[in-house]
């Protein structure tokens, strides 16, 4: 089972805007690497769509930071740099421990949560390791969607594929992912007990160690 797809920015309002949306999702489930090239021939016939609407989904998504154009080499995914990952953590314990502290014990979000949980020990149990980082992305976006805001839930859904984007670029998923199935099990018992207040320093100790985790790996592939 795939996990819940982020549902955070409003309906497509053009063919290129869909696309866009389903490159960027694939970007989240680690199904583009960083650095990888995109072959405008190859991926107009996949989509199925024209060249002209392929072009436009690039220029949404290299404004957006998660595709990069280079002259007579093309349009590639992008690197994600160590500068990158530390700004993207500093962002993530400002929105998701927020969220988290203010909760509401009784808020939808808590069932995409519930729902992330189940689809990482799922895959953690077929030792799917790029599954279980799909469904740890989802769970966070839940946390964030407790704040009720979508333009926080947008932003998120941009910072979770570049960071899936780094997560991809090293050799061990089993590493990187294992850890934060109990946490996150853990992390919504708190909420669901109405011990938001704590589950917010559990969840910002918890974004530390991701960040240091992600680093001190990173830092020996890049």
């Amino acid at each position: 089972m795939q996990p819940p797809p982020f549902v955070a920015r409003k309906a497509p309002t053009s063919l290129a805007d869909t696309v866009a949306t389903t490159i960027r999702q694939q970007l989240i489930n680690g199904q583009l690497r960083a650095g990888q090239h995109l072959s405008e021939a190859a991926l107009s016939q996949q989509l199925d769509i024209s060249r002209n609407t392929l072009r436009e989904v690039f220029r949404i998504l290299i404004k957006e930071g998660l595709l990069l154009h280079e002259p007579n080499r093309g349009v590639s995914v992008v690197v994600p740099s160590i500068a990158d990952i530390i700004d993207i953590y500093r962002v993530r314990r400002l929105v998701e421990c927020q969220s988290l502290e203010k909760a509401w014990p009784l808020h939808p979000a808590h069932k995409r949560m519930q729902q992330a949980i189940k689809d990482a020990i799922q895959a953690r149990e077929a030792r799917d390791w790029i599954r279980v980082g799909s469904a740890n992305m989802a769970f966070h976006a839940a946390i964030v969607a407790l704040s009720d805001s979508e333009r926080l839930s947008i932003m998120f859904e941009d910072i979770a594929a570049e960071l899936r984007l780094a997560f991809g670029m090293l050799d061990d998923a089993e590493y990187l992912h294992a850890p934060f199935v109990e946490q996150n099990s853990r992390l919504l018992q708190m909420v669901m007990d109405g011990q938001t207040v704590a589950a917010a320093r559990e969840l910002e100790g918890y974004l530390v160690q991701s960040e240091r985790m992600l680093l001190a790996v990173y830092a020996r592939h890049v």
